[in-house]
Parts: C-alpha cells; structure tokens; sequence
C-alpha cells in the first residue's frame, strides 16, 4: 500500500536538497532555512530533503553539519550552541527552523528528514507524531532512523512515517540484487531506496537493484544531481525521484 507521503502528488518526484538557494541568494541565504524553503515552494516543489540535530537546549533544529564552520564560519557543533544564539545567527541568512518551525509554516509541504545524531532521534518523535503522514524518516544510521521511528509511534501517531533505509539496508538490497536474491527481508518495512547513482566507484543504480526496490513496493531516489539532462536519463532509467540542489531546474525538467 502506498504511504500517504506519496499519494496524490506528481511523478517523478523532486526533492528540494535543503530548500533552494538560487545562484543570485547565495551571499545571504543559507541552507535549510526559511527562505531556502521558501523558494523552494515557489518553484513548485513538492518535497524538501532537510536534515536535523539538537541544539544546547534540546531544540531540535534543521542543520546539515555538526558544526557551524562550513556555513558560519563558526568552529562550534551546534549541540553546543543554544537555540536563541543559533536564532540570531541566521537572522540575516534566511532564518533558523525548528522541525516544528517548518512543519507548521509549510502545511503543504511533504518533508523527507534525515537524522543526523541518536539524541535527535527521541525528541524528533514527539514533534513528528501528528504530521507523520506528510513526513519521510531517514538517516545513514539506521539504529537513528529507527529510534526516531519508535519515537513517533509512542508520542500517538496514527501511522507510522514513511521511512527509507540507511547504509546497513542499501548494503544488503545491493548484494541481495546483485545475487538475484530475494530483497524481502532488506527492505522490510521500508518505503523508499535513496542512494547516489554510485559510491567510490560501485554503481548502486542498477537494473537489478531497481527490480528488487519495485517488487517490494519501494520508490528508488537518486540523488544529489543537478544537470537537468542526468536527471531525464536518471527517471527515464527508472528513478521515482531525484534529489536535488535546484528543485527549480528539476520542476521545469521533469514536468
């Protein structure tokens, strides 16, 4: 049965990699903010990739890094730095989002959430608990991917979210496919394969791979891609959706 995070909008899918900066924004607007969201949106895209962490206070906010180096400039992780702080800091870039934040400020948006640390994973649930129908839960991790999972269901979810399954998963639907194996047992319970098209020079895209996510029920996404050509070739291959740092180009391409 499909998952309510994928009925009723289009295909293929486009997810929005951490909003959508626009070449021309990208002196001031950071990613997975308010207004990388924003644009998002208004490019017409349906779903927004973000990722999550908890800050000194527990806030459980919408930040790729551990640290803040990379977009700030600022050495700390950002468990170290409390929400208000970390509130100001983006004021001028976009805005800082709470998971909460973003799911109260786009009510139609569908949000793919990676979980990027265990101590995300608990008060992630409570939070995602009446929006699971609109929400995807992943992680490289799958012991956080499932905790987060447990944690929604016993915060009283009505449905679980869909989810998609971390590196332990996509190894075993890998060399089960590759084997002509049964990719039953892997992809228990899993709604959707998220991979690269390839990894330190293995191709995890394949004919056989696709084969087993389809008996099974499960979408296959391919990401981080941009050009708007691999992007056709990727969902005329077979891909249900494509990740993607310009949901813009991808909405007009794949349209």
């Amino acid at each position: 049965m499909t998952h309510p995070f994928f009925a009723g909008s289009r295909h293929p899918r486009v997810f929005a990699h951490r909003g959508l900066v626009l070449p021309d924004t990208r002196s001031t607007v950071w990613e997975n903010t308010a207004a990388a969201f924003a644009s998002a949106h208004a490019a017409g895209a349906e779903y927004i990739e973000t990722d999550c962490r908890v800050t000194a206070d527990g806030d459980v906010v919408l930040f790729h890094d551990e640290t803040l180096q990379r977009v700030a400039g600022d050495p700390r992780a950002v468990r170290s730095v409390r929400t208000r702080e970390l509130a100001d800091m983006f004021a001028g870039h976009g805005g800082l989002l709470t998971v909460a934040d973003a799911l109260d400020a786009f009510p139609d948006t569908r949000f793919n959430i990676d979980v990027k640390t265990a101590e995300a994973s608990a008060p992630l649930g409570a939070v995602l608990a009446p929006h699971a129908h609109r929400v995807l839960v992943t992680s490289f991790s799958d012991r956080h991917r499932l905790h987060a999972l447990r944690a929604t269901m016993d915060a009283g979810a009505e449905i679980r979210p869909a989810t998609s399954g971390g590196r332990s998963v996509i190894a075993r639907l890998r060399a089960l496919s590759a084997a002509r194996l049964s990719p039953a047992r892997a992809l228990r319970d899993i709604d959707a394969v998220q991979i690269p098209e390839s990894h330190r020079g293995i191709r995890l895209f394949t004919p056989a791979l696709l084969r087993a996510a389809r008996r099974s029920g499960a979408e296959v996404h391919v990401w981080t891609v941009n050009d708007p050509d691999e992007m056709t070739r990727l969902v005329a291959g077979g891909a249900d959706g494509i990740v993607t740092d310009r949901a813009d180009v991808a909405v007009r391409a794949l349209s």
